[in-house]
């Protein structure tokens, strides 16, 4: 995924079409001089949807069409015919968008299938023409109803990326170093924090042509749910992902420390991203001799299935994707630590 092209989070404004006003029609032919109401209903305005594409991985295309707007509903006309619907709009969006009120915050739905079609916002409906309110004591109704009016209101459009693994870690731990290793992605790799400034997602080929989905979240910092470092905004991007992998390289110093505090970031943000699957890799391992791996396995966390790694030289590479791929299939076992 290029960083430019990139785009996760769009805020829209959007109004949904006003419905037609109903007539009222009076019939006067030439032999018909008083033939009563015969005006008809209006037509209902444009409703907007939002429809999943899994051809989508972003939402660059509406970054630069920030207005949507549906057609209005004709009004009806004499003779009881009904007014036009005004036409709907459908906006296509990458699979694990999130549509949200902007003013109030409140969601108002979430796109996770291809072709799943989400009623973002109805149209107004239309007036009832005369002719439905004609009676025995009022037998030509000069009047009808006027068109409902369409809803108007901003929305935010957030792209949670969906994955089977998440990587977590501080930056410049070798995530998207691990990511380049095991798939074909391409992300940006360079020997300084916060390289990666956007997402990337890689398959990860397995055995018998298994594969499953990795994706490289921009690094984390203490204090991210707070919004320092990178902050929140690539947080939500890990609440999709069925497991986490947290990375912490061979030279962090005390890795437990490091990766508790990855683990309060997540807390702090989320709680419930902690009943996901979870597993630890101990990345840049070349840089150990084997006196200094044996120790390093001696002070690693407990409770959390680890592994040693070098993405450089291949090292334990193939045996973290058999862990990966048996966390991936397993039943969550209610680890909440």
């Amino acid at each position: 995924m290029s960083g430019s092209n990139f785009v996760d989070y769009v805020k829209i404004y959007c109004r949904s079409g006003k419905g037609g006003a109903g007539s009222t029609h009076l019939r006067r032919e030439k032999y018909v001089p008083k033939g009563g109401p015969d005006g008809g209903d209006g037509g209902r305005g444009g409703h907007i949807y939002l429809k999943g594409n899994s051809q989508l991985w972003t939402l660059l295309h509406l970054k630069y069409k920030r207005h949507v707007f549906a057609e209005d509903g004709q009004p009806g006309s004499g003779g009881r015919r009904h007014g036009a619907d005004g036409a709907d709009i459908t906006v296509e969006v990458p699979i694990g968008t999130v549509a949200r009120d902007a003013l109030s915050g409140e969601v108002l739905g979430e796109v996770t299938e291809h072709a799943q079609q989400l009623t973002l916002l109805r149209g107004g409906r239309g007036g009832q023409g005369n002719w439905h309110f004609r009676s025995a004591t009022m037998q030509t109704p000069r009047f009808a109803q006027p068109g409902e009016d369409g809803v108007e209101t901003e929305v935010i459009l957030e792209l949670k990326i969906l994955a089977d693994v998440g990587l977590v870690g501080f930056p410049n731990a070798g995530k998207s170093t691990l990511l380049a290793t095991v798939s074909a992605a391409k992300p940006k790799i360079a020997n300084y924090p916060f390289t990666t400034l956007t997402p990337s997602v890689g398959i990860v080929a397995y055995r018998d042509e298994l594969s499953f989905v990795m994706a490289d979240i921009p690094g984390i910092i203490e204090g991210a749910h707070e919004g320092k470092g990178l902050g929140i905004r690539f947080l939500r991007h890990i609440e999709r992902n069925s497991m986490l992998l947290f990375m912490v390289p061979a030279d962090a110093g005390n890795i437990t420390e490091q990766y508790k505090i990855l683990v309060n970031e997540l807390r702090q943000y989320n709680p419930e991203l902690l009943q996901k699957r979870r597993a630890l890799a101990i990345s840049k391992c070349d840089l150990l001799d084997e006196p200094a791996c044996t120790a390093l396995r001696n002070q690693l966390p407990k409770g959390i299935p680890t592994i040693l790694i070098s993405a450089a030289t291949g090292m334990g590479i193939a045996e973290l994707k058999d862990l990966l791929w048996q966390q991936i299939n397993l039943e969550y076992d209610g680890r909440d630590d």
